[in-house]
């Protein structure tokens, strides 16, 4: 089960004012809807919420929905701030079955780029997609895709079938090998070339 647990009041009223209402007593209003159930109006602690959004594993990962003695698999699909103060304003929770495959956009990291042949030549990564939408297990949702640089040089083009995915899980995209990145010279190594042409030829 997920590592978060988020425990949670059910809201009596809905709307502007209510919602008003919910943050002037501390806590954070949010709806929880998906399945085959009516969507619910909630509320929680502001600080308890605060201290699981820092974790970094609320937003778009498997979560714990408590509500009194009753639990429910949750994924928490967005969260809006005060564009001032950056408080927690609002948050959405899905229900979802923790084995059952649900589409959701997971981010994509490079990593071992300073190691790179592409790197140590002047070379540079054009990135095509910033995440990518996978279907996987509620339970198995990763934190992160994540590509492997080294070795890579410059003219190179890294596709989806690079990203290793938990097992089971595959893109929402299936009828193509899309282009995640590309590897190019700069346009300062270019310049440099140019310049080291012109020279030779002068």
């Amino acid at each position: 089960m997920a590592e978060i647990i988020l425990n949670v009041d059910v809201r009596e009223g809905v709307g502007t004012g209510n919602a008003r209402a919910v943050r002037r007593a501390g806590a954070v209003p949010g709806i929880l809807y998906g399945g085959d159930k009516a969507p619910v109006a909630i509320s929680v602690n502001e600080k308890d919420f605060r201290k699981s959004l820092y974790t970094g594993k609320l937003l778009g990962h498997l979560v714990t929905l408590k509500y009194g003695e009753e639990t429910q698999p949750v994924i928490a699909k967005t969260v809006d701030f005060d564009p001032v103060t950056d408080r927690p304003m609002h948050f959405d929770l899905m229900r979802v079955d923790a084995k059952a495959p649900i589409k959701i956009e997971i981010n994509v990291h490079f990593k071992n780029a300073d190691e790179a042949p592409f790197s140590r030549a002047g070379g540079m990564l054009e990135v095509v997609r910033h995440s990518v939408e996978i279907l996987v297990a509620a339970d198995q949702i990763p934190e992160e895709l994540v590509v492997d640089l080294k070795g890579r040089e410059i003219g190179e083009t890294i596709r989806m079938s690079d990203i290793a995915l938990p097992k089971g899980a595959s893109a929402t995209i299936t009828d193509r090998d899309f282009v995640i990145a590309t590897i190019k010279n700069s346009a300062a190594s270019q310049s440099d070339a140019g310049d080291t042409t012109a020279e030779a030829e002068a």
